[in-house]
């Protein structure tokens, strides 16, 4: 167990600096006023978990999991994990679900999101 948490310790840890640095040259590239750092790692972070799951399962070296899924594409992307979440549904013959899931990701989340701006904004005003 503390094995798998390290891997992903240190797959986070590299995860989110490379997020980062890719945020940095997308905004030195392509300049501000749009978020093609995020839109690129969401991007880049669903082809890579796409790739490496098949690729890790089909090598038995599943025990990277955690290091490469869990801990790096989970620090460089959440979206990534989402993707594999909504796709598993979908190949699963569970479309109906799968399209309540991405559905509810996006909205649920984009109302979390409003609700926690408005409490903190509150909480910030009430101070």
């Amino acid at each position: 167990m503390i094995i798998t948490v390290l891997q992903v310790a240190l797959g986070g840890a590299i995860g989110a600096v490379s997020r980062h640095l890719t945020g940095l040259a997308m905004r030195a590239l392509l300049g501000g006023g749009f978020p093609w750092g995020t839109l690129t790692v969401n991007i880049v972070g669903s082809l890579l978990m796409g790739g490496l799951v098949v690729l890790l399962e089909r090598r038995g070296a599943t025990q990277l999991m955690p290091l490469i899924t869990t801990g790096f594409l989970g620090g460089f992307t959440t979206f990534s994990a989402f993707s594999l979440d909504a796709i598993t549904l979908f190949e699963d013959g569970r479309s109906g679900m799968a399209l309540v899931y991405v559905a509810a990701s996006v909205l649920v989340s984009l109302v979390a999101l409003a609700v926690g701006l408005a409490v903190a904004r509150g909480l910030v005003a009430v101070s």
